[in-house]
């Protein structure tokens, strides 16, 4: 199956895939989502893998239209995005080379606070893709999900530095899957009215 049909189906039927068990393809998830690139190598997020029911449960109460969802998820996967820019500091002084150290700082210099996290953001969105392309691939149900209380996360989920910004909820099987509508085909505005070509 390629690219195209896994987006058109959200599923995923290789011999590859079924060879995995679920928790092997969620480790499997965990590997390539640690790979996810983001601008100069920052990586400002934390993925967080939640499993624990109850847990599951109060995150659910914290999300306005999907509690139902995130309870059946098998697991639900927390993106969150670095709100303490002075913890940050030192992770970039750790993990960066010299020269993306000085670049970052000479951005950090003259861009505001809430642009600087309106950028870290944008970096947890491309990880979220990854994230979301990479469940479908390996057979997995995922259903993204934005509509969640981020200081009830935060709070449910003892963080410090970052802030929850968004969740995917993953379901092994499709019988589990709150939104899989295998009967019905995805519905898009017209191709013509999204991509537009200039040759």
């Amino acid at each position: 199956m390629n690219q195209l049909e896994l987006n058109q189906t959200l599923q995923s039927n290789s011999k590859n895939d079924k060879s995995l068990t679920p928790d092997e393809k969620i480790e499997e998830l965990k590997r390539i989502l640690h790979l996810a690139p983001s601008s100069m190598n920052m990586q400002p997020w934390q993925f967080t893998f939640v499993k624990n029911k109850s847990v599951k449960h109060k995150l659910a109460l914290s999300s306005l239209d999907h509690a139902e969802n995130i309870n059946q998820a098998d697991v639900l996967i927390v993106f969150s995005v670095v709100d303490n820019l002075d913890s940050f500091q030192l992770v970039i002084e750790k993990e960066l080379p010299e020269g993306l150290q000085e670049l970052y700082n000479n951005i950090k210099n003259f861009t505001s606070e809430s642009d600087l996290k309106i950028w870290f953001s944008k970096q947890v969105y491309i990880a979220f893709s990854i994230a979301l392309g990479t469940a479908v691939s390996l057979g997995l149900h995922p259903t993204p999900l934005e509509d969640i209380k981020p200081e009830k996360y935060t709070e449910i989920l003892n963080m410090v530095d970052y802030k929850p910004i968004l969740t995917l909820a993953i379901n092994f099987e499709t019988e589990n899957d709150f939104f899989e509508s295998t009967d019905k085909p995805k519905t898009r505005r017209c191709i013509e009215d999204v991509i537009i070509n200039i040759d």
